[in-house]
């Protein structure tokens, strides 16, 4: 019988267990007390790895997918499973691998493309002297150096993520067109923007009309760096080049392969993935109004520069 008067038969009732079950917590409340009755969760299996192996796991990672035999250098948790088992002869789920290296610090993300072609150590020395160089013959040339590249700004939006009801997936409506703005834009060190917008394909003329711009915006004389594009290359370009009109203008290339290396590239991907995100137009008057837009806003960000040419690895 309990303390307060009840049989063992109406605390197993109460309680939703048999007798025997009240039988040997009354034993035990009686021999040890009350705090005999307390739950006691058994401990959880012990963990597959060790520490010590734990902290391996970057390492492993770090020598890159192709190295343990997968073709591509993109780390999946299906991957990943496969590593462990293969070092340490561990089985882990796939969701357990992505819990894994999150407390690892690894999280999934949008890898940065490279073309097999890169000669990195032509772009290291690039970085190392070509652009102290060019630096020092702007100043002593009274050149204003400008960093020229090319993009295109479609109408189908450039989706980042959006939040929404949990279970109902968010809808952006596009038209479905390959229409886009045709940019050409020119950064310089101290942060001056200068564009060029077509609805239509660049091409060698083109070039030439904003080279022309540049000349009368941002100095008569200009030190011109950008890429071996073929509107670059074209024949009225060198001509311009050559002629009077062009006599002060010269021209350096960039590293083939090497578009992280132009700081106007990165303008682009802050305009894309920031000032325009998620923005779906109508028509190509609107992004092009959309487009000026952004552009003024990022005009009135002067500090910016100095990021984008810092992402370069190019110090101003």
């Amino acid at each position: 019988m309990g303390r307060e008067g009840w049989v063992q038969q109406d605390i197993a009732d109460a309680l939703g267990a048999s007798k025997g079950a009240v039988s040997r917590w009354l034993t035990a409340a009686r021999r040890d007390g009350t705090a005999a009755l307390l739950a006691h969760p058994a401990p959880g299996p012990a963990p597959l790895l060790t520490p010590a192996q734990r902290r391996l796991i970057p390492d492993f990672l770090w020598h890159g997918a192709e190295a343990y035999g997968f073709r591509g250098e993109v780390w999946t948790r299906a991957r990943v499973a496969r590593v462990l088992e293969e070092e340490f002869g561990v089985a882990y789920h796939p969701g357990h691998v992505a819990r894994l290296l999150r407390a690892l610090g690894w999280t999934p993300q949008v890898p940065i493309t490279r073309a097999l072609q890169r000669d990195e150590g032509a772009i290291e020395r690039w970085q190392r002297e070509a652009w102290p160089a060019l630096r020092k013959r702007a100043r002593r040339e009274r050149r204003t150096l400008v960093f020229v590249d090319e993009a295109g700004f479609y109408l189908l939006p450039g989706v980042v993520r959006t939040y929404g009801p949990k279970g109902v997936r968010p809808v952006v409506y596009e038209w479905q067109t390959h229409d886009h703005l045709s940019v050409m834009g020119g950064l310089t060190p101290h942060g001056k923007f200068y564009t060029l917008v077509r609805q239509e394909p660049l091409n060698g003329l083109h070039t030439i009309e904003f080279l022309g711009h540049l000349l009368r915006q941002a100095g008569r004389a200009l030190l011109v760096v950008w890429d071996g594009s073929p509107i670059h290359r074209r024949q009225e370009v060198q001509e311009f080049l050559a002629s009077p009109a062009g006599r002060h203008i010269q021209v350096e290339r960039l590293p083939p392969y090497a578009p992280d290396l132009n700081p106007q590239e990165w303008v682009w991907n802050y305009l894309k993935r920031v000032e325009l995100r998620n923005l779906a137009c109508l028509d190509l008057e609107e992004l092009h109004e959309q487009f000026h837009s952004a552009l003024a806003r990022l005009r009135q960000k002067k500090h910016l520069a100095t990021s984008f040419f810092a992402g370069a690895g190019l110090a101003c």
